[in-house]
């Protein structure tokens, strides 16, 4: 063939990769605008969009076409129009969907991350992005994305990662983060604090478990209780019944014995209990319920802790300790039928929280994390869209996030993995000072002791990327693309991250 001659088939491959080359080495992606080079004008309006930053990890999937699809015709639509345009791109570094993927190729060796050590597990962890984690880039690309990619950003870039530290001190420093004991989920799989966003509800064929929780005073005397979760009697505090329910009034006050373990524990009133549910009283354990820690918050109720965090029983479960969580619940059955406690199994729809990631059955556990107190936060974002500074489409989804919003609780943000942006504070062993610091700390600034340590968490993905539209741009530093671009013109998206991305 020719030089000049047509080929007999049209190769769009080809064709489309030498247009989009040729686009961008002409910089017609770039914004005509821009605020780093000569000829600047303020005054003229940007029109900017930050990319969801996909997953590291990910493949491109039909919802990441349908984004790029929109995104990019905005885009052009507008720097069509000659309005100075720019697209940032991106990817998230995906905390536990990457550490997963390298733990499998680790397991495929025959080896575990604790056997590598940290520094050496965040070494590979590297590796694996460099060799794996641009394929999603080159898949948007591949879509003619008329992105800047000379703006592309990385959630553990060093400017990101300056930015998270800077949010966390500040955030920090005005009392709103704060590390304690609360109700968590707990995903014994990943063997990891999770979001409540990150727990996915399912309904499930079970059993409601019924019997029989005996009078201390009384032997021959009992109070009917249903349990769906027969192992976690062993974590019960207490019984407690409506205060209007004439059927256990006079047992208000009373002791009663957990069974198996023998152990007294009181019998009382709260309003929270449902009379219609079960039998109408309800066993309390307030270390492993959301409700029943409220409760037990209200009523001063001791709270045991009966999981290890391979969900195990751990001491506190007396002769069952060492049992997984369903063999214990097996055991500790059959043990009470044969003790006469039993009165009924029926069959009931349980509604199961799993992991969203590992897919395993969520528990909920107190454990001491990092939270943030999110509710000053929410009040501003609640205002942002009710003063009509954001505007959200289609506004059927505004319910939605006022709802969310205004029943929002505390954000756990602590994660027990090794891959993420780690916890900027650090322990002093010497005088027990916590420190957090925007730069890494070798010496205690309380004490001058040199005996510290950094917290072993990361945070939650989240927390960095809901730093992403602003970050990306220099944030903290006052660049000239912040003072330009920001605030975002759109953040386009799915409704299923309304409230991992958007509200944050």
């Amino acid at each position: 063939m020719t030089e000049n001659a047509l080929p007999k088939a049209y190769d769009f491959n080809a064709v489309e990769e030498r247009i989009y080359q040729e686009w961008e080495k002409r910089g017609f992606f770039k914004p005509v605008n821009d605020p780093n080079k000569p000829g600047f004008d303020p005054a003229r309006k940007p029109f900017v969009i930050s990319i969801p930053p996909p997953n590291v990890t990910g493949e491109l999937h039909l919802g990441h076409a349908m984004f790029v699809a929109m995104e990019d015709l905005m885009t052009r639509y507008h720097r069509m129009k000659g309005i100075p345009s720019l697209w940032v791109p991106g990817s998230d570094h995906a905390g536990i969907a990457t550490q997963l993927q390298v733990e499998k190729m680790l397991a495929a060796e025959g080896r575990t991350r604790e056997e590598l050590g940290r520094e050496e597990f965040e070494r590979r962890t590297w590796a694996w992005k460099q060799k794996y984690g641009g394929l999603i880039t080159r898949q948007i690309r591949r879509l003619g994305a008329s992105c800047d990619w000379d703006r592309e950003r990385f959630t553990l870039d060093a400017g990101l990662s300056r930015a998270v530290r800077e949010a966390f001190v500040r955030l920090y420093e005005k009392e709103l983060i704060y590390r304690g004991p609360r109700m968590i989920n707990w995903s014994p799989g990943l063997k990891t604090a999770v979001s409540d966003l990150e727990v996915e509800y399912s309904e499930e064929p079970g059993f409601l478990y019924f019997f029989k929780y005996v009078l201390a005073d009384d032997p021959q005397a009992f109070i009917p209780v249903a349990t769906t979760r027969p192992e976690t009697i062993l974590g019960d505090t207490a019984v407690a019944v409506h205060p209007e329910d004439e059927r256990y009034a006079h047992l208000v006050g009373r002791k009663v014995l957990v069974p198996m373990l023998n152990r007294a524990i009181p019998v009382i009133a709260d309003e929270y209990v449902d009379r219609a549910f079960g039998t109408g009283a309800l066993k309390i354990t307030p270390a492993h319920d959301p409700n029943d820690y409220a409760i037990g918050q209200r009523h001063g109720l001791e709270v045991i802790n009966i999981l290890t965090l391979d969900a195990a029983i751990n001491d506190n479960g007396g002769p069952y300790a060492g049992l997984d969580r369903f063999e214990c619940r097996k055991k500790i059955w059959a043990d009470m039928q044969a003790a006469g406690l039993v009165i009924k199994e029926q069959p009931y729809t349980l509604n199961v929280p799993r992991s969203q990631r590992g897919g395993e059955i969520v528990e909920p556990m107190i454990s001491t994390q990092w939270f943030v107190e999110i509710k000053p936060l929410a009040e501003k974002a609640l205002a942002a869209v009710r003063d009509g500074q954001i505007r959200i489409v289609p506004e059927r989804f505004t319910k939605v996030y006022y709802n969310w919003l205004e029943n929002i609780q505390d954000w756990c943000i602590s994660r027990q993995l090794w891959w993420g942006h780690r916890i900027p504070v650090w322990y002093c062993d010497d005088c027990g000072a916590t420190l957090a610091s925007r730069h890494d700390l070798t010496v205690c600034t309380n004490c001058g002791s040199t005996k510290i340590h950094q917290d072993e968490d990361v945070l939650d993905t989240w927390f960095s990327s809901g730093l992403w539209p602003f970050s990306t741009l220099g944030w903290p530093e006052k660049t000239p693309d912040l003072d330009y671009f920001y605030p975002t013109s759109y953040m386009e998206t799915g409704y299923d991250i309304l409230f991992f991305w958007v509200a944050r």
